[in-house]
């Protein structure tokens, strides 16, 4: 079988709430994301997802995430990565859209990157990497991230240039599943949020 990439975006912050970039500030989750990412473990163990051999899990080292991780039932096979740390957002960290726009009208981070931070082309070697592991065995693999680095490493696993990332939205405690049909890298399912509407 061909190997999967299950992606799981952390739960609610009070920076997610708000809009505000948050890459490596370390924003620990609201209740409700706690809550969110208790639901997330349970679905996990469930329906199609319940026992997945050999699943291998890796989780970004930032607090949200490992929370979310720990709080899913996933701490004791988790493995810290920072290549799945989120999106190094530079002099615009901790502010949102509306206050960068009020000052770089035409600011579009998929294509112009952040000052002091990293560029697109640097986010996306970072993909490029994770896409490489998760291909590297026939096991399916699960991480724990964020919203940015999750969505260009959607775009990546199909190929696409990370701009692509822009088209496809991501919820916080999404659940998302990359995988193939008819040999290619495909989209399996993305920005589930099922397991919240209960």
């Amino acid at each position: 079988m061909a190997p999967r990439i299950l992606l799981a975006r952390h739960g609610q912050t009070e920076w997610s709430v708000k809009g505000n970039h948050t890459g490596r500030t370390d924003i620990p989750l609201l209740d409700t994301g706690r809550a969110g990412a208790k639901l997330l473990g349970e679905r996990l163990r469930h329906g199609p997802w319940a026992e997945l051999p050999g699943l291998e899990v890796r989780t970004s080292p930032l607090v949200r995430a490992r929370e979310t991780c720990d709080l899913a039932g996933f701490a004791d096979r988790a493995e810290p990565w920072d290549a799945l740390m989120e999106w190094d957002y530079g002099a615009y960290e901790g502010m949102t859209p509306a206050e960068i726009k009020a000052i770089r009208p035409d600011w579009f981070i998929w294509r112009d990157g952040v000052p002091d931070g990293e560029t697109p082309a640097e986010l996306s070697a970072r993909a490029d990497e994770i896409v490489a592991w998760a291909r590297s065995a026939d096991r399916d693999v699960l991480v724990f991230a964020h919203g940015h680095i999750l969505r260009a490493l959607g775009a990546r696993w199909l190929g696409e240039d990370v701009s692509f990332a822009a088209r496809v939205r991501l919820d916080p405690t999404s659940l998302s599943v990359l995988g193939w049909a008819y040999g290619a890298p495909a989209i399996e399912r993305w920005n589930d949020t099922g397991h919240l509407e209960r």
